[in-house]
């Protein structure tokens, strides 16, 4: 009896021994664990100072010659000769032959013209003699001065109307106006430079055939350029003609000065802009060479200019106020290459300088100091 009473005393001890060893354990453990501290993401920020803020255009396109002629044949023939080579980058002087064609052919039909209007006059002659003295003398001093080799002179003046109706009841009216007809006609066998320039593109050799509407080449002046830009239509009430613009190359190493020659008042429907045709010359000024213009526009008042990057939306902004990010709408003004005006800050209002991955509005932030 005694010996089981002894034994469920040890056994209570040891139950009560092993509840107060737990417990301190627990409490080590509890003592032992580190108190954590919130971390809260650091910001950097800016103060807004609205002010007056210039807008320029950044727009870029292809430099054209002003002066560009696109050289077509307009009767048929073998090609005999040219001032200079017919070749790309040949100058030519205004006035200079550029193309000329065989006319043998042409020729030789407008003297059998020319001698059928003479023959048909001069068969004329005895009936005016004798039914319009008064127009004969004008007429005999016609076929006199009449030269096969040269241009036909304009027919004499009609005394009267019977004399009028006589000769063309005759059909020299029509004889004159077929050899007028042929006269200009020869004129197209010769093409001649319309001001100094120079070839750009040739497609016909001396000796070639060519056929009448084929494309012989393409000659241009290299001194004057424009530069067609599209701008957008709510700046194009202040481009006005005459206005300057910088030019310049993509490296910026080199820059021209140029001036709005023509505005394109129609409207792109696709993209809302008008075309802007910018005249420019100077050294160093190529056919189809790749420019950017800067257009100063106007000055916006009331605004700040921003990065893009820091844009939520197209048109918000992150604030900063009391710790924590919230969300501002603002008014883009214009957007540049890598910032944008943007109107509705109020000056001494904190926004961010640099975006913050995953900022949202109500996040808990600490600035920067």
């Amino acid at each position: 009896m005694i010996r089981k009473i002894i034994l469920a005393l040890l056994g209570i001890g040891l139950i009560a021994g092993a509840v107060f060893l737990n417990k301190k354990m627990m409490a080590a453990k509890k003592a032992l664990k580190p108190k954590t501290e919130k971390v809260w993401t650091t910001v950097f920020t800016e103060q807004v100072v609205n002010g007056e803020t210039p807008i320029n255009i950044t727009t870029s396109g292809n430099l054209m010659a002003k002066n560009r002629v696109e050289i077509f044949s307009e009767v048929q023939g073998i090609f005999e000769q040219s001032a200079h080579l017919f070749k790309p980058g040949v100058y030519y002087k205004k006035g200079e032959i550029l193309l000329q064609i065989n006319s043998d052919e042409h020729r030789a039909n407008l003297r059998s013209q020319k001698s059928n209007l003479y023959n048909q006059i001069v068969l004329l002659l005895p009936d005016l003699k004798l039914d319009y003295p008064d127009a004969y003398p004008n007429w005999e001093q016609y076929v006199q001065a009449f030269d096969i080799e040269k241009s036909v002179p304009p027919l004499p003046k009609a005394v009267s109307e019977k004399e009028k109706m006589f000769v063309a009841g005759r059909n020299i009216l029509t004889a004159y106006y077929n050899v007028k007809n042929l006269e200009e006609r020869l004129t197209k066998y010769v093409i001649y430079a319309p001001y100094s320039g120079i070839l750009t593109e040739t497609l016909v050799d001396k000796g070639t055939l060519v056929r009448a509407g084929q494309k012989l080449g393409e000659f241009i002046n290299p001194d004057v350029f424009e530069l067609e830009v599209a701008v957008n239509t709510a700046y194009s009430d202040l481009l006005q003609l005459g206005k300057q613009v910088v030019l310049h190359n993509v490296e910026r190493s080199k820059s021209w000065k140029g001036k709005v020659a023509r505005v394109n008042p129609k409207v792109d429907q696709a993209s809302q802009t008008i075309q802007v045709y910018i005249g420019v010359s100077g050294a160093g000024l190529k056919e189809g060479m790749y420019l950017e213009a800067d257009l100063q526009t106007r000055n916006e008042q009331n605004t700040y200019e921003v990065s893009r990057k820091l844009l939520v939306d197209n048109n918000k902004l992150f604030v900063f106020k009391d710790s924590i990010l919230q969300m501002q709408e603002i008014e883009p003004v214009y957007y540049k290459e890598n910032t944008v005006v943007v109107r509705g800050l109020v000056d001494g209002t904190e926004i961010l300088s640099k975006s913050v991955p995953g900022a949202y509005a109500g996040m808990r932030v600490q600035k920067f100091k």
